[in-house]
């Protein structure tokens, strides 16, 4: 296979260079000699379909992302989907694809402190061998999709592993940690409620990663999940019962909830309690997915991921 040629663009939201590889580059497709067959025989009419030309991935002919998920992680691929196929306009993200690899995490039991420091190993260990699968598919920039917060402490132990994992794959990353940085900076919070699927210790690596970044952290809620699989499970009623009662009440007196765990899905409520509590609810999958659209120049407003996604 061809190595892409590379250009450079500049993050909409970042600032950085961001490297975007020529997926589409000619020959593509390359077809085998003698070309396209009918019944065995060389086709007429199709001319190698133009060798000079590179066409574009028929579903993914705008953005390929690459989005890297723990094994066990069952709800960040579909709610990055379901905000993709809601906006299916002229100034939607028609042309926008995914491709999804996992990290095998063959021990997801998450009941104590120990459980949450011997899934923290085989995830990093395993992200290189998870990256050379999605390279297979040419993306053109990354998607982390883990609360690396969850089981790193400390916003400079967090940022170690993305540094070396962009090295290592050539691409530009959207992660969790620039990605809600921009999203509270565009609304001006400080004050913020955390609503996580961690246990205690989890609570506070995510508690100190947002201070670090800057932000007083007036309340977390963890639901303390003893297995990764099993977050995907917690109901969305408890986590409305979460926000609305332990969080965005008069006496936390929030800027905004923020969502920490990727397969903790929280789209559907973010769209439900927005306009009741009156401050941004701001999730990780959504906000890591808008990081991702607009460093990239995707700049509409979108349905189907909350107010941020609709407002810058």
């Amino acid at each position: 296979m061809k190595s892409p040629e590379v250009k450079t663009i500049i993050g909409n939201l970042s600032s950085k260079k961001i490297t975007m590889p020529d997926v589409n580059l000619a020959p593509m497709p390359a077809l085998a000699p003698p070309g396209v067959v009918h019944n065995g025989k060389k086709a007429d009419g199709y001319g190698e379909i133009d060798v000079s030309r590179g066409y574009p991935d028929v579903r993914s002919f705008r953005r390929k992302f690459g989005l890297v998920i723990p094994a066990t992680n069952t709800s960040m691929e579909h709610d990055l989907w379901s905000i993709i196929f809601k906006n299916q306009g002229p100034r939607g993200l028609r042309g926008i694809g995914l491709h999804t690899t996992n990290v095998i995490t063959s021990n997801p039991r998450l009941e104590n402190e120990e459980d949450l420091l011997e899934y923290k190993s085989p995830f990093l260990g395993g992200l290189k061998s998870a990256v050379d699968a999605g390279l297979l598919a040419q993306p053109q920039y990354m998607i982390m999709g883990m609360s690396l917060e969850h089981i790193l402490g400390g916003i400079e132990a967090i940022r170690a592993p993305m540094l070396e994992i962009e090295a290592y794959s050539g691409l530009s990353w959207a992660a969790w940690h620039d990605a809600i940085l921009a999203a509270l900076k565009r609304y001006r919070a400080k004050r913020v409620g955390l609503l996580t699927p961690f246990d205690k210790k989890g609570n506070e690596f995510a508690t100190q990663m947002f201070e670090e970044l800057g932000f007083e952290v007036v309340s977390s809620v963890g639901f303390c999940c003893a297995n990764a699989l099993h977050i995907a499970h917690v109901p969305d009623w408890a986590k409305e019962k979460a926000i609305v009662e332990l969080l965005a009440n008069n006496k936390n007196n929030l800027d905004a909830v923020v969502q920490c765990g990727t397969n903790m899905s929280l789209i559907d409520v973010t769209e439900k309690l927005e306009p009741v509590v009156g401050i941004p609810i701001l999730g990780i999958n959504p906000v890591t997915f808008w990081y991702a659209l607009r460093e990239n120049g995707f700049d509409e407003a979108l349905l189907g991921g909350g107010r941020l996604l609709q407002e810058f």
